[in-house]
């Protein structure tokens, strides 16, 4: 693969650096954690609809610029380096490559125009209580032409503040599909949840619900959630890349002994060691997105790169932390958001052990 990125892949990712950094910083997110309501910045993300980058990764026939999954993943780093408080991987990572994808023709024509300009928040509820994304117990009912759901979805990334969520359910009769459900439908309920960060996730309880059917079989819901992995991990990629960076600056600020500690041997190795998770982190994500991006298949990439996220990613945030000291525990120094954001990561992702049996099984199947 090449891992050089194209003049509008380059030029996207700019742009969101330099809206989503200007907006996002430390005393910024400090002042939107502080307040009531969910940690939502809705300035920023007017800005990121008015600056085209909401739009720039929506199909052309939709008012997009039709940019790719590299694309996005480059603008998804820029949130993970800021903590920035705004959905935009669960928008545009979650909910609009399956709608464009797979949605009638109708349904994207009214939804897409909508992210565009910032008027639609969308997400997707993935996990329920047996943490099993592709075998969902939520249940599809058909109710004359139209479908139902009954279940609950738990962890829902922005779910508190989403006006449309992508649901997998099962079928009657075997079958899987992935449901558009509205915010407003009669019989959805939602609980928000209480976490670390002070994300907006939540808990979606479905009694009979009304549900647009967007697709059908259990490929379009590999197909929706390896995209929405591998996105994510590219979030995951900016996450360390600060952290790793703070921890740089920290230990060549920071004196012992009348020297900079980043000198010490010890201090070096695990800083390099760090480097070292932040590279494969990074490029594992990268090699998902591409070959997502040119249909390829990717399932053993997207399980690597989990993987990296999970393992990987504590290991820079536990080094973070060490090499920090006290510093790394105060909550008006920044580095508390990512050790956060990296377990958050690691448990929506499913931990170490979940990908190793993941990737195992991949590589017997392969063998066979």
């Amino acid at each position: 693969m090449d891992f050089a990125l194209n003049e509008e892949q380059l030029a996207i990712s700019e742009l969101a650096g330099q809206v989503i950094g200007d907006a996002s910083t430390n005393e910024r997110l400090r002042e939107i954690e502080k307040a009531e309501g969910p940690r939502f910045d809705a300035a920023l993300w007017a800005s990121l609809a008015e600056t085209g980058i909401l739009g720039a990764f929506l199909p052309e026939e939709y008012g997009g610029a039709g940019l790719d999954l590299i694309a996005l993943g480059g603008a998804l780093e820029h949130v993970g380096r800021t903590a920035a408080a705004v959905p935009l991987w669960e928008t545009c990572g979650l909910g609009v490559p399956a709608i464009a994808k797979f949605a009638p023709e109708s349904l994207a024509a009214e939804i897409l125009p909508k992210v565009a300009d910032g008027s639609m928040i969308l997400t997707a509820a993935w996990h329920e209580d047996l943490g099993e994304p592709l075998l969902p117990t939520t249940i599809a009912s058909r109710n004359g032409d139209g479908w139902e759901l009954t279940g609950t979805k738990i962890c829902v990334p922005a779910g508190a503040i989403a006006d449309a969520f992508l649901m997998p359910a099962a079928i009657e009769g075997g079958s899987v599909g992935l449901f558009l459900v509205r915010k407003t439908a009669e019989g959805v309920g939602i609980e928000p949840l209480e976490t670390t960060l002070g994300d907006p996730q939540a808990a979606i309880l479905l009694a009979l619900a009304p549900a647009e059917l967007v697709a059908e079989g259990y490929e379009s819901l590999q197909w929706a959630y390896d995209r929405a992995v591998a996105t994510q991990c590219a979030v995951a990629s900016g996450v360390f890349a600060e952290a790793l960076r703070l921890t740089a600056e920290y230990t060549k600020e920071r004196k012992q002994f009348d020297v900079p500690i980043a000198s010490f041997q010890a201090v070096a190795h695990r800083a390099a060691d760090a480097f070292v998770d932040t590279e494969a982190i990074r490029l594992t994500s990268k090699q998902a997105l591409w070959r997502l991006s040119v249909d390829m298949e990717a399932s053993a990439e997207v399980a690597v790169a989990k993987y990296w996220v999970s393992f990987g990613g504590q290991r820079v945030v536990h080094t973070a932390q060490h090499l920090h000291g006290g510093v790394g525990v105060d909550r008006d120094y920044p580095l508390h958001r990512y050790f956060l954001m990296a377990k958050e990561l690691e448990l929506q992702l499913g931990g170490t052990t979940r990908q190793l049996l993941a990737l195992g099984q991949i590589i017997a199947n392969e063998a066979v």
